[in-house]
């Protein structure tokens, strides 16, 4: 943390004050990482959180005393945390409007008192404690003036050995974590520099001018008007005042789009974006930012005016680009053309028009970037253009490897494609010599590397040689990498790659890098042996290529199409261990499409797959594994694992935890056999959910994400629930809620939300604060976290011990759940009801959730063929007319008459919870004429309708919606048919 914000950070020159954070993206960046680190760090390391700080840290708060709660003695403008140290001082002391805190645990609890404002506490932090390693730790741990490197940990070590006790040790532990946050935060910064996009106010200026051409009140413009706030442009460029532009702004320009209102933008070096808008006639500017940062004024405003950007994608006219004036490259034919046409008009007006044009194409450019290639070229031209793009923007990749052939293998090169080229000349005719040109690229790109050509000579033998030269050109191509970039790019662009493709279909066995059918020869047994070695060769090396291949869907049908799963199979047979490897790798990568699992199952090789997972290999383990995991999306396979005994392998390799790839293969096949509860039942009997438990710490996100999948599907049953909770599994699930990775997140919340379901293990979820984690992850942007979120969220609040309290207690929570029905995703909607239905069983919640207005969104909901969402919407419907007048409101928002379609679904769930809902709505009377008016007793007791069994089986609110309409029925609203009729209806 020491080095990275020394280095890393922006901070403002130095002045009369002291230095601040620049408000920049990276600072922000970086502010948000140490953020997480310290919210994490009392659930990750809860004893290290309990170190008591050699200084506190010191800063000046924003934070009001009242928003302390529990655990803390307020008193006025004071507040003193009852966790205390060994002298009876407390670890945080807050006297407006200073602040200490001496130790991580309270950190984390301070952010999270501070809610929205943690970014202005962190930052404040920061920037009055500009070595917080040394406060914590003391000078000897000083990071600031150690390198990143083996010199800090030795020199820890060191204090250790000096200083043996408990408390030094948890301080080593400390400054190695803070060690780690350091080096994260260096290479997130490097990460973000990388990617970051300065602007400069010419930049802006030629942006803003061209959007202005484009700008009217026309249909076809982009913009109604854009215009800047101030008409004073100082010397360096700039319009915004002086004290603005230390801190990087360039201007401020007010935007106003066909479809949105004015926009008023400030556009930085370090990118574009909203600001507060004027704050008075005479025209001051709120120069704090609202919403975030966009790399250059186009992308905002394609983000915010849907118009905009499509009036901007018609561009359809084709502008010419001129070359700089630096630059000697040759002009295009096109640009010669527009040259001498413009030459008839006047000097003026060209020059005016290709200043337009110029600016047109850049803009199109940035916009609808192109990958057609010009057709007015030759193949040829075509090719070379090609190379010389790619050597360009490969350059350094290039240069790198000159040196990747040794001289002794440089030399016997050489002396290939001196054989090659007596062949050649041998068996090559007059008129081809006559043919052959001089070849001048070596001399005019001297600066490629020597093998580039080298590559390319070989080529040209394999196009025109006999088999004797094209078996020594293969032979020495391969003395090449030819993994490498250089090696590639030469082949491609001479055309090799469409000559070693021809070479498959040559009679010659040496030619050939594809023979997957290793046929039986006949005759003497030394023969026969040595046919079938040099088949098994040829067929490895066919894999191989089918191996690499098989990464492309297309490549994928093509193989299936010509036979390739027959084959696979069989050689997936053979004890060659050399050969297995690429056969599975090539299997593994075809399963993930359906057809393939298909074939897989029809061809028997899940048997030779489990086979394999005894193998000692343990790459050959990985694939075998890897393939599993993709096969078991299908529950045939999940039995036919199960039924040939790899369920039992795949518990025991859980315990080799070294190599992590084979790792996260395993434990993700686990993790899908574990669908099926008869797979469930017998990874209980190998003890398994107990190694996955152990598994949930210290692993790489890849092997997490396939380990906690596995515990959530295990989590279905109340046994192994038991065994979670055993094992200390609930602690370590609910610390993995604080992460990013939107697989994570996902199976995390299911397996939490599984265990919920136990009240002793909602109680530890509880005290670890899972819930209110899992509230949080309502916000993320990923439709399916939210989703999995507010399923796991049901369990949580229906066995909470005071679910209304706890549920109020998040501030802003309910507003949040409410406003999650505005979503598109189906899944999210339906959850986002679950929820509610569960929030609505008490009182005051229902209260204010529908003050925050959840009537009218349901109602708008209540159009949906979706009978996942139908059924929750319906129960949410039906719980929220317990208050006021809103069964009334339903019926004004139009939700009724939807609800009774919903009669006719197959879905039986679906009709009992309609049943409940048209029970509620029908304590109104208005509610019965929509109901009558569209049919709901007809649809109910039709012979053709399942909804019968609502009223006849043990669900009653059928019935009972009936009564209910009956006898509402004879309200005199009903001016349509009289009572008589309907009763003749019902009856």
């Amino acid at each position: 943390m020491g080095v990275a914000l020394t280095r890393s950070a922006q901070w403002t020159a130095a002045g009369h004050g002291a230095k601040t954070l620049e408000v920049t993206p990276l600072n922000e960046a970086i502010v948000k990482e140490i953020i997480m680190f310290v919210e994490s760090f009392i659930y990750k390391y809860p004893q290290e959180a309990n170190y008591v700080f050699v200084e506190p840290l010191e800063w000046k708060t924003n934070l009001d005393p009242s928003a302390f709660g529990s655990g803390y003695a307020v008193s006025g403008t004071t507040v003193k945390s009852e966790e205390v140290d060994k002298n009876g001082e407390p670890l945080l002391y807050l006297s407006v409007p200073q602040i200490k805190i001496r130790s991580f645990g309270q950190l984390s609890r301070m952010l999270y008192i501070a809610k929205n404002m943690k970014l202005k506490e962190a930052q404040a932090c920061i920037e009055a404690n500009r070595n917080p390693v040394a406060k914590i730790l003391g000078l000897d741990y000083n990071i600031i003036s150690e390198e990143i490197g083996n010199s800090f940990v030795s020199n820890i070590l060191d204090k250790i050995t000096k200083d043996d006790d408990s408390e030094s040790e948890i301080k080593m532990k400390i400054a190695l974590q803070l060690k780690q946050l350091d080096l994260h935060l260096l290479n997130h910064s490097l990460k973000h520099i990388s990617l970051e996009i300065r602007l400069n106010p010419g930049t802006v200026k030629n942006d803003i001018e061209l959007l202005k051409q484009f700008s009217g009140k026309g249909k076809q413009t982009v913009l109604e008007s854009i215009e800047y706030t101030s008409d004073y442009e100082f010397s360096n460029g700039c319009r915004a005042p002086p004290w603005r532009q230390i801190k990087g702004e360039i201007c401020y320009v007010l935007v106003k789009p066909h479809d949105a209102e004015t926009l008023c933008v400030t556009c930085s070096k370090e990118g574009v974006f909203l600001n507060g808008g004027k704050t008075d006639d005479e025209g001051q500017i709120n120069y704090e930012r609202k919403g975030e940062i966009y790399k250059d004024l186009v992308t905002l405003l394609k983000e915010k005016s849907a118009i905009f950007s499509e009036n901007m994608s018609k561009q359809e006219i084709k502008f010419s680009e001129q070359p700089q004036k630096d630059q000697p490259n040759e002009a295009p034919k096109e640009e010669v053309a527009i040259t001498h046409k413009a030459s008839v008009t006047s000097r003026k007006s060209t020059q005016e028009k290709n200043r337009i044009n110029l600016g047109r194409s850049q803009l199109t450019k940035r916009l609808e970037p192109s990958l057609n290639w010009r057709t007015s070229v030759s193949s040829k031209e075509s090719r070379n253009t090609l190379r010389d793009t790619q050597v360009e923007k490969h350059g350094g990749k290039l240069e790198k490897s000159r040196s990747s052939v040794s001289p002794g293998r440089a030399q016997l090169i050489r002396k290939s494609v001196e054989k090659i080229e007596e062949i050649i000349s041998d068996s090559s005719s007059e008129s081809e010599e006559d043919e052959e040109q001089p070849d001048h690229r070596q001399e005019a790109n001297a600066d490629l590397p020597s093998e580039y050509w080298q590559i390319q000579k070989l080529v040209k033998y394999l196009k025109g040689g006999n088999q004797t030269a094209t078996v020594i050109a293969l032979c020495s191509m391969k003395d090449f990498n030819l993994a490498q970039e250089t090696c590639q790019l030469a082949i491609r662009d001479v055309g090799g790659l469409e000559v070693l493709i021809n070479l498959l279909e040559t009679d010659e066995v040496k030619c050939k890098v594809a023979l997957l059918d290793c046929g039986k020869h006949s005759g003497e047994p030394a023969q026969s042996s040595l046919y079938e070695t040099r088949d098994v060769e040829v067929a490895r090396c066919g894999a191989l290529a089918l191996w690499s291949c098989s990464k492309s869907y297309a490549n994928k049908e093509a193989i299936r199409k010509a036979g390739g799963i027959p084959l696979l199979a069989r050689l997936l047979k053979t004890s060659h261990e050399n050969m297995l490897i690429p056969v599975v790798g090539t299997l593994q990568e075809c399963a993930s499409e359906e057809n393939y699992r298909a074939a897989i199952k029809a061809e028997r090789i899940i048997e030779n797959l489990v086979k394999n997972l005894n193998s000692e290999n343990e790459q050959l383990q990985e694939h075998c594994a890897m393939a599993i995991y993709q096969c078991a999306e299908d529950e045939e396979t999940r039995d036919l694992v199960r039924l040939h005994g790899g369920l039992k392998p795949l518990a025991s390799l859980l315990n080799n935890t070294d190599n992590k790839e084979r790792l996260a293969a395993v434990t993700g096949a686990i993790w899908k056999c574990s669908i099926s509860k008869e797979n469930v039942t017998k990874f209980r009997e190998y003890k398994a959910i107990e190694t996955l438990v152990g598994l949930l710490t210290d692993q790489p996100e890849e092997v997490l994400v396939n380990v906690v999948g596995a515990l959530g599907e295990c989590c279905q049953e109340h046994e192994n629930r038991v065994i979670i909770r055993r094992c200390g599994g609930i602690q370590p699930l609910v610390n993995l809620l604080v992460g990013i990775n939107q697989a994570l997140l996902v199976n995390v919340t299911k397996a939490v939300g599984a265990c919920a379901v136990e009240p002793e293990s909602m109680m530890i979820i509880d005290r670890l604060d899972g819930v209110r984690l899992l509230w949080s992850l309502l916000k993320n942007p990923h439709p399916d976290v939210k989703a999995s979120a507010a399923w796991a969220l049901c369990p949580c609040i229906q066995n909470a011990k005071d679910a209304g309290e706890m549920v109020r207690s998040f501030v802003g929570g309910l507003e949040l759940v409410v406003n999650l029905l505005k979503s598109d995703n189906k899944e999210v909607l339906a959850s986002v009801c679950a929820v509610i239905t569960n929030i609505a069983k008490d009182q005051e919640n229902l209260a204010v959730i529908t003050d925050h207005g959840v009537v009218p969104l349901l109602s708008k909901l209540a159009n949906t063929n979706n009978d996942k969402l139908r059924r929750h919407l319906a129960e949410t419907i039906s719980r929220c007319c317990m208050w006021g007048r809103n069964r009334v409101a339903f019926g004004e928002h139009k939700a009724v008459a939807p609800l009774v379609r919903y009669l006719k679904s197959n879905d039986t769930n679906v009709h009992r919870a309609t049943a409940q809902a048209l029970y509620q709505l029908s304590e109104d009377a208005d509610n019965c004429v929509t109901m009558h008016e569209n049919g709901a007793v007809k649809t109910s007791f039709s012979k053709y309708q399942p909804m019968v069994c609502v009223i006849t089986k043990p669900c009653e609110h059928g019935s009972r919606a009936i009564g209910n309409y009956i006898e509402n029925i004879r309200h005199p609203g009903d001016k349509s048919k009289s009572f008589a009729d309907h009763n003749k209806t019902v009856t």
